[in-house]
């Protein structure tokens, strides 16, 4: 019997995934319209909000909570806050204009893989493709978040099951780490963590360069303690990440039996490429924080730094 998405305009799980949501995901077949509708009755009341999502992001907010009511609120709000708050990453993202925003894209620095043995979808990146004296490291993070939500709308296996991403910094270089000031990673901690109904289960770093170390436990510092249990460092052991993460998913010129990293990442840049206009209808969304009822949020709210360095040893 099919996935019955009633009279969502939603995509039908597959079998196995809709199984799985059923039981990890509290999700309820029959209860799905009434808790998307719950939602929408909840932007209505948002003075402050200036968006209407529609069913499949939603209901991948839904899926990310584990159909928390109360969670997929705060979230969607958190979401559309940061469309406002940071718009350095989350507005002009029109790719047919901005002509740097497309060579970032066309870089190939992040795409996916393959299926893992736990049918959880498998993404590499690529760090240092970019030339730090031209691309921004902030442009590469910008095409990051278009990525996710690329992902959160039209790929059901990494919302369900959840993502693992395996992540080469051999081609790093001390120009691309003097780039990542402490306040854009405390951005892109808060911004991934609390406005995306992302599930990472886990992260693993090949080829380290001594000098990202440091830069790495700075970025842990900002994390979310359950993110930094999932991480997992394998510096040039490339045997330790086959024990990890299946053969199937990796590029063959890292030692796997997928494609290689080239074709992966020139098919997975035209599909963003093809979602363009997504990214130009999500301009307009945002928030009004003279609108919100009660304390307005601010940027030193959010992204404030005060305490973030306390539990922080660089050695």
């Amino acid at each position: 019997m099919g996935d019955d998405v009633g009279n969502l305009k939603i995509r039908p799980l597959p079998p196995d995934l809709l199984e799985y949501a059923k039981k990890k995901l509290h999700e309820v077949p029959k209860r799905r319209e009434a808790d998307v509708q719950a939602i929408r009755e909840w932007f209505k009341k948002q003075a402050h909000i200036n968006a209407d999502p529609d069913d499949q992001l939603i209901i991948s907010f839904l899926r990310g909570c584990k159909f928390s009511l109360e969670k997929t609120k705060e979230k969607f709000d958190m979401y559309y806050t940061m469309k406002t708050m940071v718009p350095e990453l989350f507005k002009n993202r029109d790719l047919t204009k901005d002509t740097l925003l497309k060579e970032t894209l066309d870089l190939g620095f992040f795409f996916p893989t393959g299926i893992d043995d736990e049918g959880r979808k498998v993404y590499f990146c690529i760090g240092g493709k970019d030339d730090p004296a031209k691309h921004l490291t902030l442009q590469v993070i910008k095409v990051n978040f278009m990525m996710m939500d690329y992902f959160i709308m039209n790929d059901d296996v990494s919302v369900v099951k959840g993502v693992v991403i395996v992540n080469d910094m051999s081609a790093m270089k001390l120009g691309h780490a003097t780039q990542f000031m402490p306040s854009l990673m405390k951005k892109v901690s808060v911004c991934s963590e609390e406005g995306y109904p992302f599930r990472p289960q886990a992260m693993h770093v090949i080829n380290i360069p001594s000098f990202m170390e440091t830069l790495l436990k700075l970025f842990q510092s900002f994390n979310k303690e359950k993110m930094n249990r999932r991480m997992h460092a394998h510096g040039k052991d490339l045997e330790s990440l086959f024990k990890a993460v299946p053969k199937r998913t990796l590029p063959m010129d890292f030692g796997g039996d997928a494609p290689s990293s080239d074709k992966l990442a020139k098919e997975f840049s035209a599909k963003i490429l093809d979602f363009n206009d997504w990214y130009v209808a999500d301009e307009k969304n945002g928030v009004d924080e003279k609108k919100r009822v009660g304390r307005s949020r601010t940027k030193e709210d959010l992204f404030g730094m005060e305490g973030s360095f306390r539990q922080l040893t660089l050695d």
